[in-house]
């Protein structure tokens, strides 16, 4: 019998029998029959690990330019102006999706996005290859958390 694919990108691939999650450090595969609960989450944005540090250059620079320039206060407020939203930009990481299940009794994290489109797709992806694999008369049992 032919494997059936219901999605297929650059970080996953749901078929029929496999949920596959390329990570940057590793392929994580899951057995589609063997995923119990499976639920959708929403993480919170979190604080970029360099934020601070972006945070002190730029007050670094400031404090600088203060010292330097003949007439520096409407200067260093104008750098602070321009430089405060790119900072505060790169502070956050945006927010992400994640699909939990229990695996072999197991919890485990199946695939996390920040793209909502593409999590969407592979959800429905895996909730199409759950429905059709059969396993339970009362649908694929994915809810969201």
């Amino acid at each position: 019998m032919r494997t059936r694919t219901y999605y297929h990108g650059p970080d996953a691939m749901v078929t029929d029998d496999l949920f596959v999650w390329n990570t940057v450090s590793a392929q994580r595969s899951f057995t589609v029959r063997e995923l119990r609960n499976v639920g959708l989450v929403q993480a919170p944005a979190r604080m970029r690990p360099f934020a601070p540090a972006l945070a002190v250059g730029v007050m670094f620079a400031a404090v600088a330019g203060w010292s330097l320039m003949p007439s520096p206060t409407w200067y260093v407020a104008g750098f602070l102006t321009v430089s405060a939203p790119a900072v505060m930009a790169a502070w956050r990481k945006p927010r992400h999706w994640e699909l939990h299940a229990q695996y072999r009794k197991q919890a485990v994290v199946l695939y996390s996005s920040s793209d909502a489109r593409v999590f969407n797709q592979v959800s429905r992806a895996l909730r199409r290859a759950m429905e059709d694999s059969g396993r339970t008369p009362w649908g694929y049992g994915l809810a969201a958390a």
